[in-house]
């Protein structure tokens, strides 16, 4: 059996990243909602969203250079 030690740490970042996140949401706002109430939970809910726009973006940027270099690099 082969082990690809690359694609395991690869699956755990995504997977520490994706729990972390929803954590943040869940917990997080879910925790503002029950001290402050739904409105506040609403207003964190839309500054998480804000916060989140630009690390998507950076990523989505990063993706696409590493694709387009991918592809250079097979021909």
């Amino acid at each position: 059996m082969k082990r690809d030690l690359r694609d395991y740490a690869r699956q755990t970042t995504i997977r520490l990243l994706i729990g972390g996140i929803l954590l943040l949401f869940i917990v997080g706002d879910g925790l503002v909602y029950w001290i402050y109430g739904p409105s506040a939970a609403l207003a964190g809910l839309l500054c998480l969203g804000a916060g989140l726009f630009p690390v998507l973006l950076i990523f989505l940027v990063l993706s696409f250079l590493d694709w387009i270099v991918k592809r250079a690099n097979r021909e």
